[in-house]
């Protein structure tokens, strides 16, 4: 009965786990559903800001456009999302090896590229490819905790124009797909290709009437941009927290399935165990009463 004793201990080991499993497949699907509302949100914001760089682009008959060739003289700095905890598949491994194809194929040489990473496993991950990480953040808890960290990033990037003089910052983050797949995707924050916001390069007005402004057209350009830097780092964050917890949830899927099965396993053999068991000792029961009965004859 020790071999039954010690499968009996793993099936309560293995439903413990299918437990702790289940909650976090819970908490994943939870979480998934309110990083997608703030993206939806953001979306529905960074419409908004488009249209006001649309507005106060309207007069003018070319948007400046990005010198390539002074960036490539300058420091680059590149923004990495990615997670705090594990069990979330390969997450973190592919938003590394993207990041660090792109660094090592960009103008700029390691010694210039700056890089800030928001979650320590990915940080990890990219030390360990011998790319030097200069800061960490820790990732936001929640939806609502996002803005907080924005905010730490933007600070950060004045610090790096002010200081190292760059200005060529990218994003790095896993954005989400439907059906809980994510995608590696690069974002150049800066420099900022005012073409892309020019109104010759967008589609009709929404509205019958084009509005106007008053204020100072460079003050009012310079707001624009930063809600629309605010936007794109918020963004960013969302739909790699997104990301990360599908990429947790279909792991934990793929743990419960494994779960059940080992537990089947398990409940099989120790059956089988106490079947034994207990045809053993109904033999020992007959062969006794034969010897009783054997000596009772005699």
């Amino acid at each position: 009965m020790e071999s039954a004793d010690r499968l009996l201990r793993s099936i309560d080991t293995l439903n413990d786990l299918h437990g702790i499993v289940s909650t976090m497949k819970v908490l994943s699907t939870v979480s998934i559903r309110q990083y997608e509302q703030a993206v939806k949100a953001q979306t529905d914001y960074y419409r908004t800001v488009q249209l006001g760089l649309q507005v106060v682009l309207q007069d003018t008959q070319n948007a400046p456009a990005t010198d390539h060739r002074e960036t490539k003289e300058r420091q680059s700095a590149a923004i990495v999302f990615g997670s705090d905890y594990g069990l979330c598949g390969r997450f973190n491994e592919d938003i590394a090896d993207f990041t660090v194809h792109h660094l090592k194929t960009a103008s700029a040489t390691p010694e210039k590229q700056q890089i800030l990473v928001i979650g320590s496993r990915v940080a990890a991950n990219l030390e360990h490819a011998g790319q030097a990480v200069e800061e960490e953040l820790q990732l936001p808890g929640s939806a609502a905790r996002i803005t907080a960290t924005v905010q730490k990033v933007l600070l950060k990037i004045e610090d790096w124009r002010e200081q190292n003089d760059i200005n060529k910052v990218s994003l790095f983050y896993n954005r989400h797909l439907s059906g809980g797949g994510y995608q590696p995707t690069r974002v150049e924050l800066l420099p900022v290709n005012l073409q892309h916001f020019h109104p010759q390069q967008k589609a009709q007005w929404p509205s019958r009437r084009l509005p106007t402004f008053t204020m100072d057209r460079k003050r009012l350009l310079s707001d624009l941009l930063r809600q629309y830097f605010f936007v794109s780092i918020f963004q960013a964050c969302a739909e790699s927290q997104a990301s990360e917890h599908a990429s947790r949830l279909a792991a934990m899927q793929s743990a419960e399935k494994n779960l059940d099965e080992k537990l089947g396993e398990f409940a099989i053999q120790f059956r089988r165990l106490r079947q034994e068991a207990i045809t053993t000792e109904l033999l020992d029961v007959v062969s006794g009463f034969e010897a009783v009965m054997n000596e009772t004859d005699k």
